[in-house]
């Protein structure tokens, strides 16, 4: 597993508590595990441990909701 994908599944794991590592395209929204505080506070998380700066006001909700494209969008910001 590099490095970034690591980290961003464990800021998921960390802020939510579940381990979503075996299913990386588990809608985070849908299933209750990441919720509009939980967005807040994974960008922050991102922008402390990876340096990525998402505003909040361009985070679409459904470029970020799941594991998968998460990690796809913080390889595409490095």
């Amino acid at each position: 597993m590099d490095d970034t994908k690591s980290t961003v599944l464990s800021i998921l794991q960390d802020l939510t508590g579940e381990d979503v590592s075996s299913n990386m395209d588990t809608n985070l929204f849908e299933e209750g595990i990441l919720d509009s505080m939980g967005s807040v506070q994974l960008l922050l998380e991102l922008q402390n441990q990876l340096g990525i700066e998402v505003p909040v006001s361009e985070f679409e909700r459904s470029e970020w909701d799941t594991p998968a494209k998460i990690v796809a969008k913080v390889e595409n910001m490095q």
